[in-house]
């Protein structure tokens, strides 16, 4: 593997994609050199994955215009495909716990020769095979940072029995195994520690500083990168809540004849034929004994706590 690449353009003016809910994204425009570190910053659902393999050649935009290592967009998706790579993408890079690393390593280098080369080329047999394939992995290792003799077994190693960051190195590495001119990594931060962030950060700067151009998904952007936001413009703030009701408050008062009476803080107003609840209960209240007017007024300042009217 080559360690200086010839990365890819981007260029990108007003693009989005529709699916059948409505646009995933759009009015996104990108434009940065070879060897750019482009951060795609935006809240989860946002359309962040799916301009990351718009990219990448791999979902068709549906509006605006874009290029990529100069092939436009999407009528050269092909050709964009075949020049990007993907990395950590749920549901479409994603690696099989039961394997080991050295299987994964394996199958992408098996791939990689059948693809490339003719069949002949990629029997797997012959000291030239092995040795190639052994300088692609380990090349592509040294890219990632992924040191095998820091996991538990080795290459031997499970999926399952690796850590976040190690997985998200593996993943890397298998997907600079050929030699793309563009790399797109999906939530490059997700579920890792201020440490391990900046970790994974400094992992995709060293490879931009190779000549790859590099796109990451993210919530939080470093502040070298060149920022691309799919958080829809104009987005309305978050209502306030709603005030709380006002306390009804029972003072201690008496009426005319000496007798307790129910009074609100802030009584209705109208008529005698429009009077509200309140007052219903205040005029009860004045006819009833000294007794049942205690009941009421406990019986009616429990009604107007638990449903909140004053």
């Amino acid at each position: 593997m080559d360690t200086t690449r010839q990365g890819a353009a981007v260029n990108a003016r007003g693009i989005g994609v529709e699916g059948p809910r409505g646009w995933a994204f759009r009015g996104v425009d990108v434009s940065a050199e070879p060897g750019t570190l482009i951060a795609v910053q935006g809240p989860s659902g946002s359309g962040r994955t799916c301009l990351l393999l718009a990219l990448a050649g791999r979902m068709r935009i549906t509006e605006g215009h874009a290029t990529v290592a100069g092939f436009p967009l999407p009528k050269r998706m092909g050709t964009v495909r075949g020049r990007t790579a993907i990395a950590h993408v749920p549901g479409i890079a994603d690696l099989e716990p039961a394997l080991t690393v050295g299987e994964h390593l394996q199958e992408q280098a098996l791939l990689g020769r059948r693809l490339k080369g003719s069949v002949f080329g990629a029997l797997p047999w012959g000291r030239r095979y092995k040795d190639a394939t052994r300088a692609r992995v380990n090349a592509a290792l040294a890219a990632a940072g992924l040191d095998p003799d820091t996991l538990p077994k080795g290459l031997r190693t499970t999926v399952r029995d690796l850590e976040r960051l190690e997985a998200l190195r593996l993943s890397i590495a298998l997907a600079v195994m050929h030699d793309p001119q563009l790399l797109a990594v999906d939530d490059i931060d997700l579920k890792l520690s201020a440490d391990e962030r900046e970790l994974a950060w400094q992992l995709l700067r060293d490879l931009a500083l190779t000549g790859l151009t590099v796109v990451a998904a993210c919530t939080d952007a470093p502040a070298d990168a060149l920022l691309v936001s799919t958080a829809p413009a104009g987005t309305a703030a978050a209502p306030a809540p709603a005030p709380e009701p006002a306390p009804v408050t029972i003072p201690d008062q008496h009426g005319p004849h000496g007798q307790p009476t129910l009074q609100a803080q802030h009584p209705p107003q109208g008529s005698q034929d429009q009077q509200g609840p309140q007052d219903r209960h205040s005029s009860q209240d004045r006819q009833a004994p000294h007794g049942q007017a205690d009941t009421r007024k406990e019986e009616a300042a429990h009604a107007f706590a638990k449903t909140g009217r004053a």
